[in-house]
């Protein structure tokens, strides 16, 4: 395990944003969706790669989902994309991706995580 000071922590930008589009990603070389992400007035909206297709096959669970996503890494090509956010989550143990969620919908769009 790495240790870090918590400096280093407060540095990463975790927000509270809503899923609002989620379209298959074929040109992906992994299993993927495109994902448009609202974060609020303030920050708007992001788009994000990410590999959710082995748990959650309807694409249609993930509109008005809310997600965890980091909001200030760079900007990272996946194929012909441009994701711009990395939604978090964390392996199933079979393979697949379960997303990190606030456990109330009352957590407002673009809030940060602390």
């Amino acid at each position: 395990m790495i240790t870090v000071r918590f400096e280093d922590f407060e540095r990463i930008d975790m927000r509270i944003g809503k899923i609002v589009e989620c379209q298959d990603f074929p040109q992906a070389r992994k299993p993927a969706y495109r994902l448009r992400i609202d974060f609020g007035e303030e920050i708007g909206l992001k788009n994000s790669s990410a590999q959710l297709k082995e748990r959650y096959r309807d694409r249609s669970e993930l509109v008005g989902k809310k997600v965890v996503a980091v909001i200030n890494l760079p900007p990272k090509q996946v194929a012909n994309f441009v994701s711009e956010v990395l939604v978090l989550g964390v392996s199933d143990g079979k393979g697949g991706v379960i997303l990190l969620v606030p456990d109330s919908e009352d957590a407002p769009l673009g809030s940060r995580v602390f």
